[in-house]
Protein backbone atom coordinates (compact mmCIF):
# COMPACT_ATOMS: atom_id res chain seq x y z
CA UNK A 1 0.00 0.00 0.00
CA UNK A 2 1.36 3.47 -1.00
CA UNK A 3 0.26 6.74 0.22
CA UNK A 4 1.70 9.72 1.65
CA UNK A 5 -0.38 10.63 4.32
CA UNK A 6 -3.44 9.86 6.23
CA UNK A 7 -5.51 12.30 4.45
CA UNK A 8 -5.52 10.41 1.24
CA UNK A 9 -7.07 7.79 2.46
CA UNK A 10 -11.12 7.64 1.26
CA UNK A 11 -12.06 5.92 4.87
CA UNK A 12 -10.29 8.33 7.27
CA UNK A 13 -12.05 11.62 4.90
CA UNK A 14 -15.33 9.16 5.24
CA UNK A 15 -14.95 8.69 8.83
CA UNK A 16 -14.60 12.65 8.86
CA UNK A 17 -17.50 13.35 7.25
CA UNK A 18 -19.35 11.02 9.61
CA UNK A 19 -18.02 12.99 12.51
CA UNK A 20 -19.21 16.18 11.02
CA UNK A 21 -22.71 14.32 10.38
CA UNK A 22 -23.73 13.23 13.83
CA UNK A 23 -22.18 15.92 15.27
CA UNK A 24 -25.39 17.77 13.08
CA UNK A 25 -27.41 15.53 14.14
CA UNK A 26 -27.08 15.89 18.01
CA UNK A 27 -27.06 19.77 17.60
CA UNK A 28 -30.10 20.34 19.48
CA UNK A 29 -30.08 17.07 21.43
CA UNK A 30 -30.89 17.51 25.01
CA UNK A 31 -29.34 14.10 26.31
CA UNK A 32 -25.76 15.22 26.78
CA UNK A 33 -25.15 11.63 27.95
CA UNK A 34 -25.32 9.72 24.74
CA UNK A 35 -24.36 12.61 22.73
CA UNK A 36 -21.33 12.81 24.60
CA UNK A 37 -20.93 9.14 23.62
CA UNK A 38 -21.49 9.66 20.28
CA UNK A 39 -19.47 12.50 19.31
CA UNK A 40 -16.52 11.16 21.10
CA UNK A 41 -17.04 7.34 19.46
CA UNK A 42 -17.67 9.80 15.99
CA UNK A 43 -14.45 10.92 16.33
CA UNK A 44 -12.14 8.26 17.53
CA UNK A 45 -13.09 6.76 13.87
CA UNK A 46 -11.28 9.04 12.19
CA UNK A 47 -8.55 10.23 15.30
CA UNK A 48 -7.84 6.46 15.13
CA UNK A 49 -6.82 5.80 11.52
CA UNK A 50 -4.53 8.37 11.58
CA UNK A 51 -2.67 7.59 14.62
CA UNK A 52 -2.20 4.90 13.54
CA UNK A 53 -1.01 5.93 9.74
CA UNK A 54 1.31 8.23 12.08
CA UNK A 55 2.79 4.99 13.93
CA UNK A 56 6.21 3.83 12.91
CA UNK A 57 5.39 0.08 12.44
CA UNK A 58 2.21 -1.75 10.64
CA UNK A 59 1.74 -3.47 13.58
CA UNK A 60 0.93 -0.86 15.43
CA UNK A 61 -1.25 0.96 12.97
CA UNK A 62 -3.59 -2.39 12.44
CA UNK A 63 -3.94 -2.20 15.97
CA UNK A 64 -4.97 1.53 15.72
CA UNK A 65 -7.35 0.30 12.61
CA UNK A 66 -9.05 -2.35 14.82
CA UNK A 67 -9.78 0.36 17.68
CA UNK A 68 -11.17 2.29 15.27
CA UNK A 69 -13.20 -0.60 13.92
CA UNK A 70 -14.48 -0.94 17.66
CA UNK A 71 -15.41 2.49 17.51
CA UNK A 72 -17.68 2.14 14.82
CA UNK A 73 -19.06 -0.98 16.18
CA UNK A 74 -19.55 1.17 19.14
CA UNK A 75 -21.29 4.35 17.47
CA UNK A 76 -23.30 2.15 15.45
CA UNK A 77 -24.88 0.92 18.97
CA UNK A 78 -25.35 4.12 19.85
CA UNK A 79 -27.30 5.06 16.95
CA UNK A 80 -30.07 2.05 17.25
CA UNK A 81 -30.15 3.19 20.84
CA UNK A 82 -30.84 6.93 19.68
CA UNK A 83 -33.17 5.69 17.48
CA UNK A 84 -35.29 3.84 19.85
CA UNK A 85 -35.39 6.80 22.27
CA UNK A 86 -36.45 8.93 19.55
CA UNK A 87 -33.84 10.97 18.60
CA UNK A 88 -33.66 9.68 15.30
CA UNK A 89 -35.81 8.51 12.96
CA UNK A 90 -35.85 5.61 10.77
CA UNK A 91 -34.33 7.15 7.67
CA UNK A 92 -31.42 8.74 9.69
CA UNK A 93 -30.52 5.75 11.68
CA UNK A 94 -30.65 3.34 8.16
CA UNK A 95 -28.42 6.40 6.69
CA UNK A 96 -25.72 6.42 9.75
CA UNK A 97 -25.71 2.19 10.15
CA UNK A 98 -25.11 2.30 6.27
CA UNK A 99 -22.42 4.68 6.64
CA UNK A 100 -20.52 2.51 10.14
CA UNK A 101 -20.70 -0.53 8.26
CA UNK A 102 -18.95 0.90 4.77
CA UNK A 103 -16.30 2.38 6.78
CA UNK A 104 -16.14 -0.87 8.84
CA UNK A 105 -15.57 -2.96 5.44
CA UNK A 106 -12.84 -0.56 4.15
CA UNK A 107 -10.98 -0.59 7.49
CA UNK A 108 -10.91 -4.49 7.56
CA UNK A 109 -10.07 -4.60 4.02
CA UNK A 110 -6.98 -2.06 4.71
CA UNK A 111 -6.19 -4.34 7.44
CA UNK A 112 -6.34 -7.00 5.38
CA UNK A 113 -3.83 -4.99 2.84
CA UNK A 114 -1.54 -4.22 5.81
CA UNK A 115 -0.90 -8.33 6.92
CA UNK A 116 2.01 -9.93 6.44
CA UNK A 117 1.82 -11.78 2.75
CA UNK A 118 2.03 -15.37 3.28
Amino acid sequence: MSYNSFEELDVWKRACRLAVDIYESLRKCSDYGLKDQMTRSSISIASNIAEGAERNSKADYVRFLHIAKGSAAELRTQVYIAQQIGIYKNAQTTKFVNELKEISSMLQGLIKSLAPKS
